[in-house]
Order: C-alpha cells, then sequence, then structure tokens
C-alpha cells in the first residue's frame, strides 16, 4: 500500500500529478521517451544516491575520510585520483614530482587499492571512480580487491567514467592517441558486460565540458554526441545494442540557473531515448533510459566570500533533485582555495540531506512538469541541441569533430569570461555587493611527506613482488596490444602479479604510441 505524504500544514500529495485533460502530452515518469524521469516513482521510493566526491594524500588518509562520510549518512563512494594515477605514470615517475596525491588519491599498485578500501563492504556499497585514460587499470584493482574480500564479481555495483572523448575536447588527461583509446573504452564495455553486470562501464561526461565554458545547450549536445560515438563503437565491437546500453550512464553539470539546469536534465533524458530507439534500433525500455549522476558546478565557485559558495551549491543540487538525477555530488564551499577539509564536505553533505528530507521536493514526481517556462525552455534546449548535433553528424562523428567541438567551448568561454569582466554577468562577492574584509576560511593543505612516504612504499612494492612473474605477464599484454584481443584480461593478469599502475601504462605506450595535440 502506498504511502501518504502530506505537507507541513496537512495537504496530502500525489505520487505524481498530471494534465487532467491530457492536452500536454508530456506521459508519465518511467514511461518513453522519459521527460519526466526514469524511474515511476523516483524519490518517493527511494532518495538519490549521495556521493560525495573525495580522494586525496595516501590510500590510508582517503580511506579515513570515506568512513567519515558513510558514518555521517553518504550512500555512495565517489573516488578522486590524483593527476600521476589519471596520466599513467607511478609515483616516483619524475613527471609526477610535486603531483602526488595533491587534487587525489595516489594508487600505484593493487596494495594501494587494497588500503583504499580496507574496511568498506564492497558487496553493498557502490562506488564510482572518476578515472578515464587508466580506467581499465582501477576497475581491475578494485575486482582484484572484491575477490580478496570474497565478493564475487556479479555482486559489484558501481561506475567508472572511462570517458576518453571529452578528455581530447574539454579536460585534457588523455595518454594515447583517439583510436587506441576507444579500443581501451570498448575492451573495459564489453569486459564489464561478461563479468560486471551491475557495473556502469562508462559514464559519458558534460560536466568537464561545461566547466570549460560550453553552454547548457553545448554541454547538452557535446555530451550525447560523444554518447553515440561509443555506442557505435561498442555495436562495431560486435555488443549487441540492447547487451550493453542499459548500463550506459551519463555525468551532467548543475550549474545555477535553476530552470534552464532542470529543463537540461529533461531535455537530455528525452533526447537520448529517441536516439536509442530511432538510431540504434534498440527495443529494450532499459536501453532507451538515461540514468545520471550529476554535480555542482565547480567552475561556479569563487574564491571571494566563499561561503556564498553554500547558497550558489544549494541551488545547483535542488537543479539536479528537481531535474531527476539517481546520484548526486555537491562540492564543499572551500573548493575554489583548496581540497575541502572535513568541515565543508560534511556541510556539503547536509546539504543534501537538507532537500532529500526538509525540502518536500521528494514528495512527488517531476514536481516541475506542466510549468509553461519549464516547457518551452526544454524543449528549446532540445531544439538547439538537434542543431548541433545534425553539425556533428556532417562532420563524421564526434571523434572527427573534436576540434570544432574545442574552438565553440573556447567561444562560450569567452563571452562568459567577457561578461564578468563588463559586469554584464553578476558574480555576487567578485564583480557586485564585494566585501574587501571578508574572513578566510580554513584550509586543507597536502602533506610534503605523503609524496616521500608514498615513494618508499612503493620501491619496497617492487622490492618484495615475483619479478619474473611481473616481466612474464608484462610481456603477455605487450604481444596482446599489438593485436586484436580484449586487454583487460592480459592487463588483470599483470595487475595480481604485482605490476604496477605505471608500468601496465607504460607497455600500453609502447605498443599506442602517445597523443600529440595540434
Amino acid at each position: 500500500m502506498e504511502k501518504t505524504v502530506t505537507t507541513p500544514g496537512g495537504i496530502v500529495t500525489k505520487e505524481v500529478y498530471t494534465d487532467p485533460v491530457e492536452t500536454s502530452g508530456l506521459g508519465l515518469p518511467g514511461e518513453y521517451p522519459f521527460t519526466r524521469g526514469p524511474y515511476p516513482s523516483m524519490y518517493r521510493r527511494r532518495h538519490w544516491t549521495m556521493r560525495q566526491y573525495a580522494g586525496f594524500g595516501t590510500a590510508e588518509t582517503s580511506n579515513q575520510r570515506f568512513h567519515a562520510l558513510l558514518e555521517a549518512g553518504q550512500t555512495g563512494l565517489s573516488v578522486a585520483f590524483d593527476l600521476p594515477t589519471q596520466m599513467g605514470l607511478d609515483s616516483d615517475h619524475p613527471l609526477a614530482r610535486g603531483e602526488v596525491g595533491r587534487v587525489g588519491v595516489a594508487i600505484d599498485t593493487l596494495d594501494d587499492m587494497k588500503r583504499l578500501l580496507q574496511g568498506i563492504p564492497l558487496g553493498e556499497v557502490s562506488t564510482s571512480m572518476t578515472i578515464n585514460s587508466t580506467a581499465p587499470i582501477l576497475l581491475l584493482f578494485y575486482e582484484l580487491v572484491a575477490e580478496a574480500q570474497g565478493v564475487p564479481p556479479q555482486s559489484l555495483r558501481g561506475t567508472v567514467q572511462n570517458d576518453m572523448l571529452k578528455e581530447y575536447i574539454a579536460r585534457g588527461t588523455y595518454i594515447y592517441p583517439p583510436g587506441s583509446s576507444m579500443r581501451l573504452v570498448t575492451d573495459l564495455i564489453a569486459y564489464a558486460s561478461q563479468r560486471l553486470p551491475r557495473w556502469n562501464p562508462i559514464s559519458v561526461s558534460g560536466y568537464h565540458i561545461r566547466e570549460a565554458g560550453a553552454t547548457a545547450a553545448e554541454e547538452l549536445a557535446f555530451t550525447i554526441a560523444n554518447g553515440v560515438a561509443y555506442v557505435r563503437a561498442a555495436m562495431d565491437a560486435g555488443l549487441a545494442v540492447d547487451d550493453f546500453a542499459p548500463r550506459v550512464s551519463f555525468f551532467w553539470n548543475s550549474h545555477s540557473h535553476l530552470f534552464e539546469e532542470v529543463a537540461k536534465f529533461r531535455a537530455a533524458r528525452r533526447i537520448w531515448a529517441r536516439m536509442m530507439r530511432e538510431k540504434f534500433g534498440a527495443r529494450s525500455p532499459a536501453s532507451h533510459r538515461m540514468r545520471f549522476h550529476a554535480q555542482t558546478a565547480g567552475s561556479s565557485l569563487t574564491a571571494l566570500q566563499p561561503e556564498n559558495n553554500i547558497v550558489r551549491t544549494t541551488v545547483q543540487a535542488l537543479a539536479a533533485v528537481l531535474g531527476g538525477t539517481q546520484s548526486l555530488h555537491t562540492n564543499g564551499f572551500d573548493e575554489a582555495l583548496s581540497l575541502p577539509t572535513r568541515h565543508s564536505a560534511t556541510l556539503a553533505l547536509r546539504t543534501q540531506q537538507i532537500l532529500a528530507f526538509e525540502s518536500g521536493t521528494t514528495d512527488t514526481v517531476d514536481p516541475l512538469a506542466g510549468s509553461f517556462y519549464v516547457e518551452a525552455l526544454t524543449d528549446a534546449l532540445e531544439d538547439e541541441a538537434a542543431v548541433l548535433l545534425d553539425r556533428i553528424e556532417g562532420m563524421g562523428g564526434a571523434v572527427k569533430a573534436v576540434e570544432w567541438m574545442q574552438s565553440r567551448i573556447e567561444e562560450s568561454a569567452y563571452r562568459i569570461a567577457r561578461g564578468i569582466e563588463d559586469g554584464s554577468i553578476t558574480v555576487v562577492g567578485v564583480n557586485s555587493f564585494t566585501d574587501e574584509d571578508a574572513p578566510d576560511p580554513s584550509i586543507s593543505r597536502a602533506d610534503p611527506q605523503l609524496e616521500m612516504s608514498q615513494r618508499e612504499r612503493l620501491a619496497s612494492h617492487r622490492d618484495n613482488r615475483d619479478a619474473g612473474a611481473v616481466e612474464g605477464s608484462l610481456r603477455t599484454l605487450s604481444e596482446e596490444a599489438r593485436g586484436s584481443g580484449n586487454l583487460l584480461h592480459p592487463m588483470r593478469s599483470a595487475l595480481a602479479a604485482g605490476a604496477t599502475l605505471g608500468e601496465v601504462s607504460g607497455i600500453l605506450r609502447d605498443a599506442f604510441g602517445s597523443h600529440r595535440p595540434l
């Protein structure tokens, strides 16, 4: 029997509201084309996953933060990795100097991953890993740790970002040329479809595209264009669309214009549903259904008057919830200054909990449906995105349109920067309503000794492993990389034998080469 939900004043709230004369054509939540949400009951049945992004320094310090967030009520993990890990470099590589553990956790070996996940029941917690070029390696580390815990791969739930196209377009943590990167993307999708049926093997990211300066419509179009490219690549590799498409997920930015962001999320679901059914012939409703994670906009955070960021983040989180997100990260107010402190990270989590349990936004499904303004914005964004998608398709798809998308983002970023500079775009506390005496918050600082301790741990690992087994497994990986088989199987063998992240990445660099932008 459905539970009764009332407002504080005692008004009974329906699970879902519809147009009594059915003139809007919106349909119901959980029904194609999913404009009103991917599931019929949405948050009346279960709240979104509260998944705060965390990771810094060593595996031990990050593990402590994970446990603190879980104890504070977080419902899923989200791991940030440092730049050397993202770029396939061990912590003792010369190019890693000064960056070890600085913007995320340093993971060189399987032992590091075991320490990162110490005491966390991997069969019960879902984990998101924001990792791209080295996504296969980190996923395999995760699977091997779960195996040591006695958790079967069929029970693992989570996501690896594994979205390489947006790295060439907007972010830059690429290693290999695009063709080789696409091979690894599809190899991971195929591996997960066979061994990890509850895992999302790709999270197509608009977040970084928006952070680089794209408009809402550009974020929408460029992200979906990348998603189309991944679906094509997987099908070209021999996968049936309905076998993998239900596990394709998305990652969107939630910016400050409340209504445009809500409309963007609604339009995204509608465009993707039609794309999957009409372009790719997917038959399963699960293949049509877009599920996504959202994160509040890091680029909107200001170092001046940083407490204002609490309000910005709240508005952005509200947009994601009203837009129907499946999981959410809310930024710490101090992130324009440093990695978030434990205090700011907890406060960001509390923001989600207040929205979930106090605001009333979860009492009914799609509460803004039927708003003349929201529906008009949804249609306008869909139309604008369609024009951009047609342009990309005419160029031969997202891979061939990378430079054009880059130029569009640069133009949009320039317009925004000029608007802030000339005052036509208001940023409270920066170009309007400034306060010279605003207090500085305490900030998180990296431990200068952590890089040395990570290097020492890595040297000890190399001294105590079976060097012959590692050498043999890396030789097999090198041979397979020059062939056409799925590379995750030889990569798994090498990592289980004790090979490091940097060594496996180095073998692939030798086979594929490194990408050099024009």
